[in-house]
């Protein structure tokens, strides 16, 4: 789930009446490795992936059901999982020109955090 829906989510929880359990978080069913399938369309790469198969297999993917949350609230998460995995690679792609410019900018300066 994106920040963003969260965030949104969690505010219009906390404003309401409502004194029950509700579940907040993204609808849509994803695997791992559908996961991965995205990251490598997004940074325009391909992985070497690597399975355990005797390895226990746990579930098979993820998701919420947001049916609670829309009937109460009539409200449920709005950002897919590409659109958010997309900013958040340009987010990070971003953070890392940024700290090659100052870098560059202060060779003998050392940055932390």
């Amino acid at each position: 789930m994106h920040i963003d829906d969260c965030l949104e989510g969690t505010l219009r929880i906390t404003a309401s009446d409502i004194d029950e359990p509700l579940n907040l978080g993204s609808d849509e069913l994803v695997t791992i490795n559908q996961v991965v399938d995205l990251v490598e369309q997004i940074a325009g790469v391909t992985l070497r992936r690597e399975y355990q198969l005797d390895a226990p297999q746990g579930v098979r993917g993820r998701n919420s059901d947001n049916a609670r949350i829309m009937s109460h609230l009539g409200w449920a998460p709005s950002i897919s999982l590409q659109t958010g995995l997309e900013q958040t690679y340009r987010w990070i792609c971003d953070q890392l020109a940024l700290a090659q410019v100052r870098s560059a900018a202060s060779p003998n300066t050392v940055q932390l955090g």
